[in-house]
């Protein structure tokens, strides 16, 4: 642990008092409890979200690549539709915090912002996040199901955090494994399950022109473009802030 968290801990959950309240969350941390979790919410772009019912932590990963996802959007150049035509229409899927549909939709303000999320339990702190960003209930609908399963519409960008993360690795830090959820971190062998489903399944959720983000491991990076290939996508690489291939891009 780290003096900076403590310090952080103190500054935004207790305001600089340092009560029973605040000594209790110290031995918390210590015992490897996530920052993010004893604080409460964590901030994103231009977002503060909310964690209430323990969803998967947003990374600085994850913001590094939806910023970029942003500024595509916003330059219009990918899309065959420009943002000035019509609202765009975008999913998140495997939502979790909604941080990502969240994040574009107050970055974007004519888009409207779908959310699929399996676990019933984090439906409450996406409708949470989305009030408390200023995002008015016109502009996204909720589903708690599983990727696209009951999910009518198609969509002009689809963007996907899902679980990725191979198991028998075993190279998760401790901390994310005792304490975040297991649904949202683990994609099966080779971490691709998930991923391979999403692929197979988001051709007839996916306009013309449209484009699928996926995060996911720089192993998987091979796997995932011939993934796309059989389906009918092409797909390109980018790499995070750390230089560590982190985004791909299918384009239909």
């Amino acid at each position: 642990m780290e003096n900076k968290e403590i310090q952080w801990l103190l500054t935004e959950k207790y305001q600089g008092v340092k009560s029973e309240a605040f000594y209790t969350d110290c031995k918390r941390l210590i015992l490897g409890e996530p920052l993010a979790y004893l604080i409460g919410f964590i901030p994103f772009l231009d977002c503060t979200i909310w964690l209430d019912s323990r969803p998967l932590i947003p990374r600085a990963e994850t913001e590094f690549w939806v910023e970029r996802t942003i500024e595509t959007l916003k330059n219009g150049t990918t899309l065959s539709l420009g943002l000035d035509e019509k609202s765009i229409r975008v999913l998140d899927l495997c939502a979790g915090s909604g941080c990502i549909g969240i994040a574009l939709a107050k970055a974007l303000p004519t888009a409207h912002i779908s959310f699929s999320e399996i676990d019933a339990s984090h439906i409450p702190t996406i409708e949470k996040n989305l009030t408390e960003n200023g995002i008015p209930p016109e502009r996204y609908a909720i589903f708690q199901t599983s990727l696209y399963q009951n999910i009518p519409d198609m969509f002009d960008v689809i963007l996907c955090n899902p679980p990725y993360i191979d198991k028998s690795l075993n190279r998760t830090d401790e901390s994310v494994a005792a304490n975040e959820p297991h649904l949202a971190l683990y994609g099966g062998k080779e971490g691709m399950e998930i991923i391979k489903q999403l692929i197979a399944e988001t051709s007839i959720h996916l306009k013309p022109g449209g484009h699928l983000w996926i995060e996911h491991e720089p192993e998987q990076v091979v796997k995932i473009a011939i993934a796309a290939e059989r389906n009918g996508f092409t797909s390109e690489t980018f790499k995070d802030q750390y230089e560590v291939d982190r985004v791909s891009v299918l384009h239909y």
